[in-house]
């Protein structure tokens, strides 16, 4: 049994201060550190945990005992190998803050002084700012130039490096064009604030570097956002898997501070409010997001000022959810609907991320829906069933590679048939054939008894001898049972429909499978209200965050009427 006083401690602190402490943490001791106390298999390095405890302590600050529990889990390794690393992926998450900068960089410089003794132990801070990357590599270049007189015996440094002179180990910080850095030999990766992450080519690009130098390490240190179905919703998913025990094959070390619900966070302030008494103020709950709250009381005050700013001023109560608490919301009057009702609409368990199934749906009722801007970009194409007053949705996406935006859209393009990234088509000519887009509706209406093409009149005219070449008939006065109607006033259309779907989305009666794009599609879509009274749907932003695949889903929802009288053909 390893023995480790700064682990006790900590763990008893948690059992002592159940309140203070989230849920993550609480199954982070439970799944992973005791039954890792407890393996006959692992080496824990004291003494080496102890020198940097030490050196961090003299040359940068007093660390908290949530951080010494943190940094002992640094140091332990595979008894009958110790060159690798117990937890080579590393998760720390905390609202913004706590300082995370710094925590963790003075052990990244720790790790290139002969203390640790590892040679050509490089580090690289990797971030989607530079502001964000200098911020951190600040924090080892102002001690260095505080103590100029005895670091320049260790160390040389710059604005953009700090390099060991016994190690050889070089501490740097990377913004550039991710393409100049592959094939780095890298000891250590600290990833700041992957919240901002939208996409996978970054950081692939400098995980290729690691495996090449003993005790390889990622480290992911960083608050929420509200980026959705990113780099960082994957870790937190992959986490929760591991923290409910399932075994932990890729060595994930999730230290997770968050608020578990949006009640909770009120609680320290209902008092307060009442009174206006600070005294009425008990912060323990918000402590669970902020573990460095009881020893910062600057960090209470801006707590307390940002909860009343938030109160106050509503467009900043997304980013404060987010960021001061580890709890993403997303304003409910800005977006179709909250990100928690998206993943419902394709897993009927979240947890274990088990999708909703598509069912028998053979000779059912369907309505397609259809949208695209222009066909050197996106065009979307569905079938829309309703099953037991649950609406299913499944389609086909078409992305133009050659669209002037396509290589600054933010979504895992590449990830293409893998699992949830199996309904789009990457189009390498220079623009989406409107004929494949109705030859493949064709041929899969064959199953279905099909009520109604719904489709913006926009763009129209490029399909209409498409649809007459196939003997599709169109909806007009003078004939109303044409097969394809055409919407000539979209935003009247949606004024009706909006409220029906954010009433489906919430009593979970959309089924929209694992579709990472039809996820994406709708955390792009904001829902605004217009002179008139009535909502419509529009972009986030226009250029990158792509909504047709939902779109199309919103057209086949403008004839759902359609699919209550039932008839099934087989």
């Amino acid at each position: 049994m390893i023995c480790c006083n700064e682990i006790n401690e900590y763990i008893k602190f948690v059992e002592e201060n159940p309140n203070e402490t989230d849920d993550e943490i609480k199954l982070l001791i439970k799944n992973i550190i005791k039954p890792t106390l407890s393996r006959d298999d692992v080496f824990f390095d004291e003494e080496m945990f102890q020198k940097a405890v030490k050196y961090c302590e003299k040359w940068y600050y007093k660390l908290f005992p949530y951080q010494k529990f943190a940094y002992a889990l640094f140091f332990m390794y595979d008894k009958n190998n110790t060159d690798i690393v117990i937890f080579p992926d590393i998760l720390i998450v905390m609202a913004r803050g706590n300082g995370k900068d710094g925590m963790i960089m003075p052990l990244a410089n720790f790790l290139q002084t002969h203390y640790y003794g590892v040679k050509n132990y490089h580090i690289d801070i990797v971030a989607t700012s530079e502001e964000q990357a200098l911020n951190s590599f600040n924090v080892v270049y102002n001690m260095l130039e505080s103590n100029k007189k005895t670091m320049k015996k260790y160390f040389y440094w710059n604005k953009t490096e700090v390099i060991n002179k016994i190690t050889h180990s070089i501490l740097r910080y990377n913004t550039a064009n991710a393409k100049t850095k592959d094939g780095k030999q890298t000891g250590m990766i600290i990833f700041n604030e992957l919240h901002a992450y939208e996409d996978y080519k970054q950081i692939n690009v400098y995980s290729s570097g690691l495996g090449k130098i003993k005790h390889a390490r990622t480290v992911t240190i960083t608050t929420n956002g509200t980026v959705r179905d990113g780099p960082l919703d994957e870790k937190l998913s992959m986490s929760k898997l591991v923290l409910n025990g399932e075994d932990n094959f890729l060595g994930l070390l999730p230290i997770i501070y968050k608020i578990n619900d949006f009640d909770t966070v009120h609680i320290p302030m209902k008092k307060f409010l009442e009174t206006g008494n600070k005294e009425d103020i008990d912060i323990t709950v918000w402590c669970q997001a902020n573990p460095s709250l009881r020893y910062m009381p600057i960090l209470m005050n801006e707590l307390i000022r940002d909860y009343i700013k938030m109160q106050k001023q509503k467009s900043y109560r997304v980013e404060f959810y987010a960021k001061r608490m580890n709890l993403p919301q997303q304003d409910e009057e800005d977006v179709v609907t909250d990100w928690n009702n998206i993943l419902r609409a394709s897993y009927k368990d979240i947890e274990k991320e088990i999708p909703r199934e598509l069912g028998d749906v053979a000779g059912r009722n369907a309505i397609i829906g259809i949208d695209y801007a222009d066909l050197n970009d996106f065009a979307s194409a569905g079938f829309l069933f309703k099953v037991d007053g649950e609406f299913i949705w499944r389609h086909r996406t078409w992305v133009c590679a050659n669209g002037k935006y396509y290589g600054d859209i933010k979504f895992p393009f590449d990830n293409i048939g893998q699992e949830g990234y199996e309904d789009f088509v990457i189009v390498k000519t220079e623009t989406i054939d409107a004929r494949e887009i109705i030859l493949w509706l064709i041929t899969e209406m064959s199953k279905y008894n099909i009520k109604k093409w719904v489709m913006d009149m926009y763009r129209f005219l490029l399909l209409k001898k498409i649809f007459e070449e196939f003997g599709i008939s169109i909806e007009t006065k003078d004939n109303p049972y044409g097969q394809v109607r055409m919407i000539r006033k979209f935003d009247s259309i949606t004024a009706i429909v909006a409220p029906r779907i954010e009433v489906a989305f919430a009593e979970g009666k959309i089924n929209i499978g694992n579709s990472a794009l039809m996820r994406w599609a709708i955390n792009n879509t904001a829902t605004k209200m217009g002179k008139d009274g009535n909502k419509k749907y529009v972009k986030i932003e226009p250029k990158l965050r792509k909504n047709d695949p939902f779109m199309a889903f919103v057209a086949a929802m403008s004839a759902q009427e359609l699919l209550d009288e039932e008839i099934i053909y087989v």
